[in-house]
């Protein structure tokens, strides 16, 4: 191809507006009838990517936030990967507490257990980090870690930026559920203050929707494709909200727009 069209192709790519879906928490099983907390999550997962195919679909790409598979087996995550294959978009996967990362990154997507993975989509960075915490509910993240992410920040300084990880890294106030946040999610924050271009900061685990301005930063948490938290309660509480996902459009100045939307 002429080097003329490519430099074509790359500049509107570079000026486009950017579609991404976030799916999290589908807490699958090997069985395809198991149900948790009331709900079969297989069926609750296929319900809400038929929602989300009704509209402006194919998206630019899918990431899917953690808490994939609920029983660790590898029948699960590769029933996960044929879904994933028939949806015609780029998925990219982190781990939750509740998944294996040696068989998420096995069966469904190599890589997806690194610390850090940066995916350029357009003009934005999407940055993956895995805050999982071996033994434990609540998240962490590595000083490696943080180190990678800020060594990116700093070497990429004019690019807008979108992390995503699994654990929600400050309180969104429902009491039990905050044992279980990144227990050094302020260092993540930190970073989000001194670097302008993180626009924006995505989680899942919390099962429910949430959504702050820090600063230049929006902080969101998005419902689960199964069961939901009640918001706000002390002890655990399930909600009666549907399943749903988010939708995110990101603009190449680094403004964005975002929803929620639920069966």
């Amino acid at each position: 191809m002429d080097n003329a069209i490519l430099d074509n192709n790359a500049r509107q790519g570079q000026s486009k507006t950017l579609r991404l879906l976030q799916l999290t928490d589908l807490h699958l099983y090997a069985e395809p009838e198991r149900r948790l907390l009331g709900h079969c999550t297989r069926d609750r997962f296929e319900e809400v990517l038929a929602l989300a195919q009704a509209t402006g679909w194919p998206p630019d790409a899918i990431l899917f936030t953690g808490d994939l598979v609920h029983d660790e087996r590898p029948e699960a995550y590769r029933y996960l990967r044929q879904r994933i294959d028939s949806l015609g978009c780029p998925c990219f996967c982190i781990p939750g507490n509740h998944d294996r990362a040696d068989l998420l990154a096995a069966e469904v997507e190599p890589g997806s257990d690194r610390d850090v993975r940066v995916e350029r989509l357009g003009a934005w960075d999407l940055i993956l980090l895995d805050s999982t915490r071996p033994g434990s509910n609540a998240g962490q993240l590595q000083l490696r870690t943080l180190a990678a992410l800020e060594q990116h920040l700093q070497s990429a300084h004019q690019r807008p930026a979108l992390v995503a990880l699994h654990h929600q890294p400050i309180p969104v106030g429902s009491r039990w559920l905050d044992t279980m946040q990144v227990e050094n999610g302020q260092d993540l924050i930190t970073l989000a203050e001194r670097h302008h271009q993180l626009k924006v900061i995505l989680w899942g685990h919390v099962h429910q929707a949430f959504d702050r301005q820090l600063g230049q930063a929006r902080l969101l948490a998005t419902p689960s494709t199964c069961s939901q938290f009640t918001p706000g309660s002390d002890d655990f509480a399930q909600d009666s909200l549907p399943p749903g996902y988010r939708w995110l459009e990101l603009e190449p100045d680094g403004n964005l727009r975002t929803g929620i939307e639920r069966l």
